[in-house]
């Protein structure tokens, strides 16, 4: 079988005879070459061109491209481009590791201690809107979508209110929020402040926990309750959020809320959509994580800083506007997946394949062949 290997080698030509003929970035014709198979959106016309280009030297073209190859293939939707991205978690291989000299996988185990994050002008404005609802009681409710950085951002405003000791985080356990009570909260509220038992009755509860809250608070502390995974809690718990907000001494309330959740928690907590939550949506602050569209550079830099390696020997200076222009969610690109968990995802693939074609640093052609 020909494959464009042996004709090529047959023949003593080059790649970079051939990448010269196409006018194509040598990455990509000899990514075509190992894998004996065309770029996917320009099937036909490379094929075409290669032909050509053994015609122009006496020699008959390659008729063993692998089955992958035999059809143009059509530039498939973003949308569906980017859920694979997202929901992909790619190693570093060995190979990339030791091409770009690194030690510790700056994707992996990444965050170890405050340092290890990043945090640019929009996340630390979600992070001081978390602090100021857990200090001053009121009600947020912090959306992003699956890896944008929520959790980190929660981790982080844990490990300043245990610092500054006067703030009790309150956080039920549940693993389904789909089945979370109210119940269930004043026992969370009931077992993470206080070593009592909760009573039986719901009356019960409810006036035990707003005592053990009333005392607390007297005391100089204040709690917040932080609920993860709030886009799946139901209707009538997030009425009863409202309930418990509105214990108070005097004018002070007694528990701040603090909800995350993803993109649906906004469609949630829209009046339109949910007319009988109004009382409830009328006193959320809702707070968007927003993607690193202007930071996607300045992030990787500190990616790799953390790790011991420069970015410069990583990346060159055309894979970031690549970067960008990949992770556009839709054609008129009004939507963007430039969040923290998918670059990483994207970044590592690229630096795989990479280092798989001996290039030296990660470039524009490299992640448009992801």
């Amino acid at each position: 079988m020909n494959t464009l290997r042996a004709r090529l080698d047959n023949a003593n030509l080059t790649i970079q005879a051939l990448a010269d003929h196409l006018a194509m970035n040598y990455s990509t014709v000899q990514r075509a070459v190992k894998m004996n198979e065309p770029p996917k959106r320009c099937a036909e016309e490379f094929k075409e061109k290669v032909e050509a280009f053994f015609a122009s030297h006496g020699l008959e073209g390659v008729n063993g491209w692998s089955k992958a190859a035999t059809n143009d293939q059509p530039e498939p939707q973003q949308e569906e481009i980017n859920q694979d991205i997202e929901l992909e978690n790619p190693m570093l291989t060995q190979e990339a590791m030791k091409h770009f000299k690194l030690f510790r996988n700056p994707f992996l185990n990444d965050i170890r201690c405050v340092r290890d994050i990043y945090l640019n002008e929009d996340s630390r404005y979600v992070l001081a809107a978390m602090k100021d609802v857990s200090r001053n009681q009121g009600i947020l409710a912090v959306v992003g979508d699956s890896g944008a950085g929520k959790s980190v951002l929660r981790r982080l405003l844990l490990d300043d209110l245990h610092n500054d000791g006067d703030i009790s985080v309150i956080q039920p356990k549940i693993i389904d929020k789909t089945r979370a009570t109210a119940a269930g909260i004043c026992d969370a509220i009931i077992s993470d402040i206080s070593s009592e038992t909760p009573k039986r009755s719901m009356e019960a509860k409810a006036r035990q926990v707003e005592r053990l809250l009333m005392n607390a608070f007297k005391g100089g502390q204040r709690h917040v309750l932080i609920i993860e995974e709030a886009h799946d809690l139901t209707i009538p718990v997030m009425k009863y959020l409202k309930r418990f907000w509105e214990l108070e001494d005097g004018f002070s309330k007694l528990l701040g809320i603090l909800l995350v959740g993803q993109t649906e928690l906004s469609g949630r907590l829209n009046e339109r959509n949910n007319y009988v939550l109004r009382e409830f949506i009328r006193r959320c602050m809702v707070v968007e994580v927003p993607p690193l569209d202007h930071d996607i550079e300045a992030y990787l830099k500190h990616k790799f800083e953390r790790s011991g390696c420069e970015y410069s020997k990583v990346m060159d200076d055309s894979a970031v506007p690549a970067l960008k222009q990949r992770l556009q969610t839709r054609r008129n690109q009004s939507g963007s997946l430039v969040y923290p968990q998918v670059i990483n995802n994207l970044v590592a693939k690229a630096m795989n394949l990479c280092a798989s074609l001996g290039e030296e640093k990660v470039n524009e052609d490299i992640i448009k062949e992801l």
